[in-house]
């Protein structure tokens, strides 16, 4: 009998997936049995992640893109469609940028990449694959979301993260209901604090608010994220869309 949480025949496209949270993703998905493609801005990253890959026994398709490029958006979609024979069923669109300042230190630039990044970059890609998806009747998008789109994190403030990931969580739930009729499921993870490249959890400054304040008193790897991912891109998510799931440790709760 087939288990409804295996991904075998399917294909999957990780955005950011060369690092922290993608790279758990992207080789989630390949153990649940997906064969997977990988973007991100440097190759170098990009051929690392593959080789460790490669180490576990599976074997990605890289593509160098810039997402906030629209040119490159479908570039990217196309050499992953040539690589899976003209089909993506899965999409996880995980990059993402964050600055921290307070407000009135925040440039106009800064808000710009990060939107450009968080929100504009997402929804051209979910676009240009979902265009496929339409196409064939069927399709699992995963949004990267954060609990920063829940919560004002303290005391390292981060205010055009945490509006770009609620703006994430919302446009989730939009296409979600729009695309629905075409079998598109759009949803979304929510991550507490975990420990990557780009959030310092386990500095000591941080333990009074990101630690303690944490039901479970401690923060998450990034592996531990990665099922709820491969979970919203299976069969056995069928009946859900427009969901946010939260994967905090409780952080939200109280």
């Amino acid at each position: 009998m087939t288990s409804p949480f295996g991904l075998e025949g399917k294909t999957a496209l990780v955005t950011g997936g060369n690092q922290g949270l993608g790279k758990a993703f992207a080789l989630g998905l390949a153990q649940a049995g997906a064969r997977v493609a990988i973007s991100g801005r440097r190759a170098e990253a990009n051929r690392a992640a593959a080789a460790q890959a490669a180490e576990a026994g599976f074997d990605y398709v890289t593509i160098t893109a810039d997402i906030t490029d629209d040119g490159q958006v479908s570039a990217m979609t196309e050499q992953a469609l040539q690589a899976f024979d003209g089909r993506i069923d899965i999409l996880v669109n995980n990059a993402g940028t964050c600055y921290h300042a307070p407000a009135f230190d925040v440039t106009d630039d800064e808000w710009a990449g990060v939107f450009d990044l968080n929100v504009r970059a997402l929804w051209k890609t979910s676009l240009a694959v979902g265009a496929g998806m339409r196409q064939r009747g069927a399709g699992s998008i995963v949004n990267i979301g954060s609990m920063s789109g829940l919560i004002v994190n303290r005391p390292q403030w981060q205010l055009a993260y945490n509006a770009s990931k609620a703006a994430v969580h919302h446009l989730t739930k939009s296409l979600a209901v729009e695309w629905a009729p075409y079998g598109i499921r759009v949803n979304a993870v929510a991550p507490g604090y975990v420990k990557t490249e780009m959030a310092p959890v386990d500095r000591p400054e941080f333990r009074r608010h990101w630690i303690e304040d944490c039901p479970q008193q401690r923060f998450a790897l990034p592996e531990e994220i990665a099922p709820s991912v491969v979970f919203l891109a299976s069969d056995a998510a069928s009946f859900i869309t427009g969901s946010i799931l939260v994967a905090d440790g409780g952080y939200t709760a109280v």
